[in-house]
């Protein structure tokens, strides 16, 4: 994640993350990008069914019954995730509301130490649930939004999902629990980033963030809908301009962009151009998030216990809890196995990635960016993450 409130707003100054000494255990959820042990926040995708079936889904969900996790299974689960440190659990599908024991598993993580996290089309959020979210001390409730009603109801394949939508983050903010909004940005919908922004004023919204196109799941199908560079650099742009008009209305929105670590360079070079003092500032923030965290500061569990190096990984599993705890998953680096050589690599992608992404003067604070994104356009895991919008020059390649 790429915080623009943080890094372009000024919401967060590097001494705000010394004060907890960089550790996943202290950090505020907002600051745990730039911890320095990097425990996996853990994306669960708790059942695979859904309500919805939405164009772009990564986990090419649908209303068919899929094998899950028990509820005795996935206590076990949490237990290893608390005992290893990992900060968060993120509730994900899938619609996880569907799931029966959603309230139970919620507590459960919530008791064993852990921070607790929805991920929801938010269609199924009634104001009993919502209550019973509150009690269990839900951090946070991400709501997805793929632009104005009409756009958002073509994404998710029904009429009237965006009501539903926002009534369900209505019924969450009605209990005092923070609410968002997540967008995937693509040709069908990035004109319509300021119907999200009027969305949020108009209904006390105060976080969003705009996903970039990953091409996996449903979401293959739209590689052709992805948005030039060109366009990309406009829409990153347009989304500072306007979280910085909102900063100087007095309004503290939290406004992030995810899953192109480009932006973390290009944020940079406007600021040297606009504050170079806020610049060197946004530099330090940068080398501790240490760009794209795949396999590394999150994990995700599949419904039926898989590991993948992220939600976006479906096709390569590292394991299964219900054989292995993710705790020694994660931390086979022994190069024995495919999947231990792969998780060995991709603790560090620098050494690896080939390409552009090699030659570039940012690669320490963008990782390598998307891996999963370059093996589907390219063919090749390590090959250069087509997605990269910065020029040459801006990488420090000579003509």
């Amino acid at each position: 994640m790429i915080g623009i409130s943080k890094l372009y707003c000024g919401a967060v100054e590097p001494s705000d993350v010394l004060r907890y000494k960089r550790r996943s255990a202290n950090l505020p959820s907002g600051l745990l990008q730039f911890s320095r042990d990097k425990k996996p926040v853990v994306v669960w995708n708790c059942t695979r069914t859904c309500n919805l079936k939405c164009m772009h889904c990564y986990s090419e969900s649908d209303g068919r019954a899929y094998g899950e996790l028990s509820t005795d299974e996935a206590k076990a689960m949490i237990d290893d995730l608390a005992s290893f440190g990992s900060p968060v659990l993120l509730f994900s599908g899938g619609e996880p509301c569907l799931r029966d024991d959603l309230v139970e598993l919620m507590r459960y993580a919530k008791q064993a130490g852990m921070r607790v996290v929805l991920s929801t089309n938010g269609t199924l959020i009634t104001p009993e649930l919502a209550r019973e979210f509150a009690e269990v001390g839900l951090s946070y409730v991400g709501v997805s939004l793929d632009g104005a009603p009409t756009t958002h109801d073509r994404f998710r394949g029904a009429e009237g999902a965006f009501e539903r939508a926002m009534a369900g983050l209505a019924n969450a903010q009605a209990e005092g629990i923070k609410v968002g909004l997540r967008m995937t940005l693509n040709k069908l919908n990035y004109r319509e980033v300021d119907d999200v922004f009027d969305i949020m004023r108009a209904r006390n919204i105060n976080r969003t963030c705009f996903y970039h196109l990953v091409y996996t799941g449903r979401g293959s199908n739209l590689k052709d809908m992805d948005l030039t560079h060109e366009e990309t650099r406009a829409v990153v742009r347009h989304i500072m301009d306007r979280t910085r008009a909102w900063f100087d209305e007095g309004g503290r929105p939290e406004i992030l962009t995810v899953d192109n670590h480009a932006d973390g360079p290009f944020i940079y070079l406007e600021l040297m151009r606009e504050d170079p003092a806020r610049a060197s500032e946004v530099m330090q923030l940068l080398q501790w998030n240490q760009g794209n965290s795949t396999g590394n500061g999150i994990a995700c569990i599949s419904w039926d216990g898989e590991v993948h190096a992220d939600q976006f990984w479906r096709h390569f599993s590292f394991g299964n809890v219900k054989e292995r705890p993710l705790s020694e998953i994660w931390t086979d680096t022994s190069r024995t196995t495919e999947a231990s050589e792969l998780m060995f690599r991709l603790k560090d992608k620098r050494p690896f990635v080939k390409g552009r992404c090699a030659q570039c003067q940012w690669l320490d604070i963008c990782g390598g960016n998307f891996r999963v994104r370059a093996e589907a356009a390219c063919g090749d895991l390590w090959a250069s993450d087509p997605a990269c919008y910065l020029t040459d020059a801006e990488i420090g390649i000579e003509a």
